[in-house]
């Protein structure tokens, strides 16, 4: 019986890595199936992806690969590739993002399995039974925000979440759950930042005539909307456009963009490069 893998690594840039890890892979009767791979000549940093196919167990590969990982100095990880991501969904009252997750879940677009949503708000405990989600209302006040996220962490960690997406989650994550969720959490935002901060910022980019509107999905950090991007998008609007034309605007960008970043990161095809990240699309 063969399995399906995605190897995924990244190590110092030196001669014969490609040579050693196809070499690998032959040796344990394994398939490629799609590689790809990028050197980073700023960082001296070499990345690679690749599905194979191969007899061999995740745990005997793994135990193989180690010795392997240590001649090149790799951080490495192994993954089956049937195997969807176990995912946590975080939302308050903004529901476009949620709605084009689940939906795109639902509709076999992305290999997620959606374990529960969490808000701080109780708008969306419908839809997420439409979708047979649990849904966790935990409520966010400045008095209760340490106790309010450990309550969600707790479901996170309880759900056994590889991923936790911000889909127009509004409230800022203290640096310690930052901490705990890095490089498993993705955000989505308008790229009017930080132009336009608060409330209401199309609003205020109509005021400005702008005539761009965009969205960036990123992964969380300490730093507020400053974590390595993953995507971004723009679409052009110009003086004839309304308040609310703009903001439905937003609205579909936000929802497209981070769709391709959680459908990118569940198929283990971005990999971190310091502030940066290396996308095998």
């Amino acid at each position: 019986m063969s399995h399906a893998y995605i190897l995924t690594l990244s190590c110092p840039d030196r001669p014969g890595i490609v040579h050693a890890v196809s070499g690998f892979l032959l040796e344990r009767g394994g398939n490629i199936e799609e590689a790809a791979q990028y050197n980073d000549p700023d960082t001296g940093l070499f990345f690679m992806r690749v599905q194979f196919a191969c007899a061999l167990g995740l745990a005997e590969l793994q135990q193989a690969l180690a010795g392997l990982g240590t001649s090149f100095g790799m951080r490495w990880k192994l993954h089956p590739r049937d195997q969807a991501m176990r995912t946590v969904l975080m939302v308050s009252k903004e529901g476009h993002c949620l709605n084009d997750l689940l939906f795109r879940w639902k509709s076999g677009l992305l290999p997620l399995d959606i374990r529960a949503i969490v808000s701080n708000h109780r708008e969306f405990y419908q839809l997420a039974a439409s979708y047979n989600v649990p849904f966790h209302h935990i409520p966010v006040t400045a008095a209760t925000k340490a106790q309010a996220e450990a309550k969600q962490l707790e479901v996170i960690e309880a759900e056994g979440a590889d991923l936790v997406v911000l889909a127009r989650y509004m409230q800022i994550l203290s640096n310690e759950l930052c901490q705990k969720l890095a490089g498993r959490a993705i955000n989505i935002h308008h790229s009017f930042l930080p132009s336009f901060k608060g409330a209401k910022p199309y609003y205020q980019a109509h005021e400005r005539g702008v005539k761009l509107i965009g969205a960036t999905a990123h992964y969380v950090t300490a730093d507020l909307d400053e974590g390595p991007i993953i995507e971004q998008d723009v679409a052009r609007v110009d003086h004839s456009k309304t308040v609310e034309d703009l903001t439905a605007i937003g609205r579909d960008t936000e929802s497209l963009v981070l769709a391709r970043a959680v459908k990118w990161h569940s198929e283990h095809r971005v990999l971190q490069n310091g502030h940066k990240t290396v996308i095998f699309k």
